[in-house]
């Protein structure tokens, strides 16, 4: 059964972003953008918060809000092994079964999108869970940018089996697509297993990580949200999201 005391949502954060150096520590309305992705993980009270840093500045950052932070080895390759090195240096008794990988630059995030991704493990069968929001215009099927989960979600299915994640999906896979959004849920063993394989042809052709999971066999759940929430890649993606939130309450 998920439990807050058995769950633990972690966000991967580091300054080394190619487009926008030093994003965690962006300033959105006098707040650094880690620490509204915190927030926001918070707020959807599943469970433990941590945050795990390539940097001290982004450790330091998150404490003196009130948060928890852990230093992990900045030259990790992904976010995922990130999330795995810094579970099991939090948590070596193995208290926490289910985690959530949440990334650190999605400022406008919704609680609601943390907790449904979660819900998405209830079925004892799934190994990872993910969201994804109905795709409403043609341009955004066309772009190879917005990864389509496919998936047999509708209006009357709000989970569904993920067939597979595309770029650039074919005609004959729609009429509906559904855009990917990079929040996964994790059984604490699928996430262990999951680091330690090694990249799959088409994890690496595609340039998605998801890919190696499927590939191996791995039963991922997709669950619809209504809307994707804004992430923060290049400085014009930052001021977005200073509008987006602007008249929020932090």
């Amino acid at each position: 059964m998920i439990e807050h005391q058995n769950t633990i949502v972690i966000i991967p954060a580091r300054m080394a972003s190619t487009r926008l150096p030093g994003k965690p520590l962006a300033d959105i309305h006098g707040i650094p953008m880690i620490v509204h992705v915190w927030k926001r993980a918070m707020e959807a009270n599943v469970g433990q918060v941590l945050v795990a840093c390539a940097e001290m500045e982004i450790a330091r950052t998150i404490k003196a809000h009130g948060g928890d932070a852990i230093m992990t080895e900045p030259r990790l390759a992904s976010g995922s092994d990130r999330v795995s090195a810094a579970l099991a240096m939090r948590d070596p008794e193995h208290r926490f079964r289910f985690v959530v990988n949440l990334q650190g630059d999605l400022p406008t995030v919704t609680p609601l999108d943390v907790q449904r991704c979660l819900g998405g493990l209830v079925n004892d069968s799934v190994d990872i869970s993910t969201i994804a929001a109905p795709i409403t215009e043609e341009a955004d099927v066309a772009n190879p940018n917005i990864v389509k989960a496919i998936a047999p979600l509708s209006d009357e299915r709000e989970v569904a089996f993920a067939r597979d994640f595309q770029r650039r999906p074919a005609a004959d896979l729609g009429p509906r697509f559904w855009h990917h959004i990079g929040i996964y849920a994790y059984r604490r063993e699928a996430l262990e297993r999951f680091v330690k394989l090694e990249p799959s042809e088409r994890e690496i052709e595609r340039r998605l990580e998801q890919m190696r999971a499927l590939d191996n066999g791995m039963k991922i759940a997709v669950v619809r949200v209504d809307s994707v929430p804004l992430g923060v890649d290049t400085p014009a993606d930052l001021e977005a999201a200073r509008q987006m939130l602007k008249a929020s309450r932090f």
